[in-house]
């Protein structure tokens, strides 16, 4: 059961409530909006949660908790679900059952590299339109575009504009681009902390990651320690993203040496770590979303190095067969999980502006 599929059970769920006098018929109209399920924060229980109580709250005229009991029995009692508790205000925890929960890596795996790197766009524009204005300085306008994609990436409609006109090697190494030059009305501001120092020199993923990676209210690290967003080591979480990205595509190659490709339905449950990874995997839509509503690009940035080292320290040296073993159900799902990390990964980084070699 993939989050999408837990997603349409919890809107039955709340259209069941409806149809037997549970909820007021004023909370379909509610419940058609998207339904936000994603993995438990800190403090949650179970395999996936959802806040669909607190949206529903208001056109059912009932406490949040109220509606969040009602709706935790039908989904309990819907198949795949193993249990589901209410936390907080009116949280929904769900506890998928054993062979729901073990399809569920599968299906997730499958819907990525089925969206390929727009796994967690929005499915359709929103409609909402958004102007941006970046002041006449370096790091404004690179965090201003990276917003910009991420918006658009959820479906906004997006107009950007700048103070001044960007200096021409702005535009032609860093790849910024605005829509229009000059102050207009009722623009959102986007002010992080100005460039310490001239970025060029570190070129365009360098210096863009540079930007980017730190929270808008935090000094980029340029000048004093440039030499580190270039280092080719681990210490660079730059490096550390794109080498495991490179690693997901030598290990398609390597497999395919061996004569065998990825396969989604397997189990890969064996492998330490594995659901870290799947949980961040998950979590990606959520974090898109977050990054765009928040204007906060560091944010995705940080969730790839998360992806990127779970990836590194659990998966990656399991999906290979060793010595004489032969290739086995096991490494074709392990294969399909590590290039849905690939393909998350890769999404990533071109949302931040950023190219993703296949070699490094």
């Amino acid at each position: 059961m993939t989050p999408a599929e837990l997603s349409r059970t919890v809107l039955r769920a709340v259209r069941r409530a409806v149809d037997d006098g549970e909820l007021d018929a004023a909370v379909c109209a509610a419940g058609e909006e998207r339904i936000v399920v994603e993995r438990p924060r800190a403090g949650g229980q179970g395999d996936y949660a959802t806040n669909v109580a607190l949206q529903l709250a208001r056109p059912a005229g009932r406490p949040p908790r109220q509606v969040a009991e009602i709706l935790s029995r039908r989904l309990g009692e819907s198949p795949g679900i193993d249990g589901v508790v209410v936390t907080g205000p009116g949280f929904l925890n769900v506890r998928l059952s054993e062979s729901a929960s073990a399809s569920a890596s599968g299906a997730l795996v499958a819907e990525i590299l089925s969206a390929g790197e727009r796994y967690g766009f929005a499915e359709s524009a929103t409609g909402q339109v958004v102007q941006l204005h970046a002041p006449d300085e370096v790091r404004a306008l690179v965090v201003m575009d990276s917003v910009a994609r991420l918006l658009r990436s959820q479906g906004g409609v997006v107009r950007t504009s700048c103070a001044g006109r960007p200096r021409p090697e702005w535009v032609d190494v860093l790849g910024v681009h605005v829509d229009a030059v000059g102050s207009p009305d009722g623009g959102i501001g986007v002010r992080p902390v100005p460039a310490p120092a001239d970025p060029l020199p570190l070129g365009r993923d360098a210096a863009r990651w540079a930007l980017l990676h730190p929270a808008g209210h935090d000094r980029p690290r340029i000048g004093d320690d440039e030499h580190e967003h270039l280092a080719q080591r681990e210490s660079n979480p730059l490096f550390r993203v794109r080498y495991a990205h490179a690693r997901t595509h030598a290990l398609t190659r390597n497999a395919a040496d061996l004569g065998f490709t990825g396969d989604p339905t397997g189990r890969t449950e064996d492998v330490p770590g594995h659901e870290d990874l799947v949980a961040a995997l998950a979590d990606h839509p959520r974090i898109l979303r977050a990054s765009a509503a928040q204007h906060a690009p560091d944010r995705l940035a940080r969730h790839l190095v998360g992806v990127a080292d779970t990836f590194m320290a659990s998966l990656c040296p399991a999906v290979l067969p060793q010595g004489e073993e032969k290739p086995s159900a096991a490494h074709r799902s392990r294969l399909a999980l590590a290039e849905a990390v690939g393909t998350v990964l890769a999404g990533g980084l071109t949302l931040l502006g950023i190219d993703v070699p296949e070699h490094l």
